[in-house]
């Protein structure tokens, strides 16, 4: 199971809109998230702030940024489980 990090903020629509892109392919790709809220973080609301919502591979500095679609993250997934 391959775990992501969403960074995001309180009454984000893009934020909500990425979570359930997660939503709808989490299952079928073996995928579990857990959501950071930037604004509690200075230095993430200074790295995320103007990016958000963001898509990170726990425990790694590989990302996404807005906008992205589940295509995008599905390569996000594939680029980390491919043999290195």
């Amino acid at each position: 199971m391959l775990a992501l990090t969403l960074y995001t903020t309180s009454h984000c629509h893009l934020c909500e809109e990425a979570e359930a892109i997660l939503s709808s392919i989490a299952n079928d790709h073996d995928i579990t998230w857990r959501t950071i809220e930037i604004a509690d973080n200075n230095q993430l609301l200074e790295t995320y702030g103007t990016t958000i919502p963001v898509i990170q591979i726990t425990g790694s500095n590989t990302e996404i940024k807005w906008p992205f679609g589940a295509e995008e993250i599905l390569t996000l997934v594939k680029t980390d489980t491919m043999p290195k």
